[in-house]
């Protein structure tokens, strides 16, 4: 296993909101599920793009993932958390229950309460 990247314990597949990412095997509780790098970048509003990051406590610093992280669908009881390492721009993803073969991984978006991307997440969750 690379230090700073592997996804070989998932897939990104079609589903119902596009593309998300599935469980290559059965994972339990505290397993990692994704290890990634994070690319700080520059000149880009991350409230627009949901496919960005939130990479900083001041909200004003955006990243890109690598592999599969940018693919997790949110849910309101998600099965992983991801754990970002803003010095070390890394990303892991930890399961917080277990995790059968074939099953959508998805975790909670911290910015989605103020980013204006997941606009239509929070009218959707509203309803």
């Amino acid at each position: 296993m690379n230090e700073y990247l592997d996804c070989s314990k998932v897939y990104i597949e079609k589903c119902e909101f596009g593309f998300g990412v599935f469980a290559q095997q059965d994972m339990a509780i505290d397993d990692i599920i994704e290890k990634g790098i994070m690319m700080v970048l520059k000149n880009v509003d991350g409230n627009e793009n949901p496919h960005l990051f939130t990479w900083s406590d001041d909200r004003k610093v955006w990243s890109a993932g690598s592999g599969c992280l940018p693919f997790y669908n949110y849910s309101d009881n998600p099965n992983m958390k991801k754990i970002g390492d803003l010095k070390n721009n890394t990303m892991t993803c930890v399961a917080i229950r277990d995790i059968k073969k074939g099953e959508q991984i998805t975790n909670t978006y911290y910015s989605a309460k103020w980013r204006e991307c997941f606009k239509e997440l929070n009218m959707i969750k509203q309803n």
